[in-house]
């Protein structure tokens, strides 16, 4: 089901650059890197298969870093408030951020490996393959507790993501973990939920919404792996809050330059 968040991507991108490589006025350094990585992106393994987060040299000293990835309705503002938790948890810079938009908990590619936002070419579309929104990232093990906390927190005294109006299992709420429930850190991650009344259940693959229900899938990330949604829904503003502002917009930037954001080789704005 097309929801706000759909019509907003929509409506904030003009119809000819919406999903199409834009034309700058004057080349640019980053111009010049985009061009030459959406030649290369259809042959790039890393831009057209699941996605493994890799964080700097910097958070690289950390213990036991794992993939893992939440899910709670649209990723716009799910993905600045992991933006707010990799800082304030794991002090880390702006060069050293890893929490990314992306799909997961589905079964389904396209043949290049592609999942893709819907567009109005049909490819690769991540709602038909039976994906939802997740905001992936690369975290120690033993701060798992920590991060799922900072999740559930998403879902209010209500126990409902902040976008019900967002409507189908695209926006079910989900989470994944290396092993899923027999993740070490699982019964953390459970009672953190249960402190907010939810319920966690293993997930299947292509789930239904959980709207109402009070209920998180949980998935294992090796058997549904984390898929980088494309540039243009990195860093992006929400539609139920002011504008994050053009520092945090600007981070998308960065993070393509220095290779953290890949090109995914799915309809775009790079």
């Amino acid at each position: 089901m097309k929801s706000v968040c759909f019509l907003l991507s929509l409506c904030l991108a003009s119809p000819a650059s919406a999903y199409t490589t834009p034309k700058p006025n004057k080349p640019t350094t980053i111009s010049h890197r985009r061009a030459f990585l959406s030649k290369i992106a259809g042959a790039t393994i890393a831009a057209t298969s699941a996605v493994t987060l890799n964080p700097s040299s910097a958070s690289a000293a950390d213990d036991n870093l794992q993939n893992v990835y939440w899910g709670a309705g649209c990723y716009w503002h799910v993905q600045h408030e992991f933006i707010l938790a990799e800082r304030s948890i794991l002090g880390r810079k702006d060069n050293e951020l890893t929490s990314l938009t992306g799909y997961a908990g589905g079964f389904k590619t396209d043949s290049e490996g592609r999942v893709c936002y819907h567009n109005f070419k049909s490819i690769a579309d991540y709602g038909k393959f039976g994906h939802g929104e997740v905001v992936g990232m690369t975290i120690p093990e033993s701060k798992v507790e920590d991060f799922a906390v900072e999740y559930f927190k998403l879902f209010g005294d209500k126990g409902e993501r902040a976008d019900p109006m967002d409507k189908g299992g695209e926006y079910r709420s989900l989470l994944g973990l290396p092993g899923g429930s027999k993740h070490p850190a699982f019964a953390q991650v459970e009672a953190a939920g249960k402190a907010r009344g939810m319920t966690l259940v293993d997930g299947k693959g292509n789930d239904p919404d959980t709207l109402g229900k009070r209920l998180v899938y949980v998935y294992d990330s090796n058997k549904f792996p984390f898929y980088q949604a494309e540039f243009y829904h990195q860093y992006h503003n929400d539609f139920l809050t002011p504008a994050y502002g053009k520092e945090y917009n600007n981070l998308a930037e960065a993070a393509l330059d220095d290779g953290r954001i890949k090109i995914t080789g799915c309809p775009d704005r790079v």
